[in-house]
């Protein structure tokens, strides 16, 4: 251990630090960061054979496991997943939706961190790191925004971004936060808050419920800047209109909701910031 200077009535004193974690407990992610939690990443999927190459080359090497919630495709995603990744989880859906798919993945994770990530190509794996980077120096819950400075989206046309700027002043208004944006599908959490998380719902309304419910969790929220793109391949099932409401009628049901009490033991784990960064 290695000695921490500290002062005390102008005298120099040493403490000891405590004592890092063994360096085999760490996974490397740059020649200067390594982590030692172990990251998750869940991807839902239907009919995206065509866009799953493209997923899974951004996605880092560090990665201890990919979860794919197969939502009960008619191509060959099973198949192009598992070819590009043989060591990959796949998971059948038995519901539907965004909502259902994400909660039958997160239900699966065995690592420490869990990421979400779209599987058209619109999100881009080699962000993962700094999603990462914010929970090991001391995020609950990390979100991406395509209006934070250094983000943007090639893919928001302008009743979307009217309909999200909408929703979004309505959640900070409501919830005291600050957010800048509500809609995006790129988020990162430490497994331990799935408790207070809860997902029960079925569609794309999921992202603002994990919004939603991670400040109302008292959780402590960071957002990083993300850029999406245009799906590479195929059609979205998005519908503005059709899901705006859906998010509408989350909002009004999360407000009237109590919060979710956090179980004495999940509450008394380590801080986010001591789970190891080096």
């Amino acid at each position: 251990m290695s000695p921490e200077i500290t002062k005390h009535n102008g005298k120099p004193q040493l403490h000891n630090l405590r004592p890092l974690p063994t360096v085999d407990r760490f996974t490397p992610l740059t020649p200067h960061l390594a982590i030692s939690p172990t990251v998750s990443v869940v991807v839902p999927a239907m009919n995206e054979a065509e866009n799953l190459p493209h997923v899974f080359a951004t996605l880092p090497h560090w990665i201890h496991e990919i979860i794919l919630v197969d939502g009960n495709s008619t191509d060959d995603t099973v198949a192009v997943a598992r070819r590009l990744r043989p060591n990959l989880r796949v998971v059948q859906q038995r519901g539907k939706g965004k909502g259902d798919a994400l909660r039958t993945g997160f239900a699966e994770c065995t690592s420490d961190i869990i990421v979400m990530i779209d599987a058209d190509g619109s999100t881009d794996g080699r962000e993962i790191i700094h999603f990462v980077g914010a929970l090991v120096t001391g995020a609950d819950f990390v979100k991406g925004s395509r209006y934070a400075s250094g983000g943007g989206s090639d893919d928001l046309t302008l009743s979307r971004r009217l309909g999200n700027s909408v929703l979004r002043t309505l959640v900070n208004w409501i919830y005291g936060t600050q957010y800048t944006d509500l809609c995006y599908g790129y988020n990162a959490f430490w497994a331990r808050h799935l408790e207070v998380l809860d997902l029960d719902c079925e569609g794309f309304e999921v992202e603002t419920l994990l919004n939603i419910r991670a400040a109302k969790a008292g959780l402590r929220v960071h957002e990083v800047p993300s850029h999406e793109r245009c799906r590479i391949h195929g059609e979205s099932n998005l519908r503005a209109v059709r899901d705006g409401w859906r998010v509408l009628k989350t909002i009004v049901r999360e407000w009237r909701r109590p919060p979710i009490e956090v179980h004495p033991a999940a509450a008394a784990q380590q801080p986010a910031a001591d789970q190891g960064a080096a």
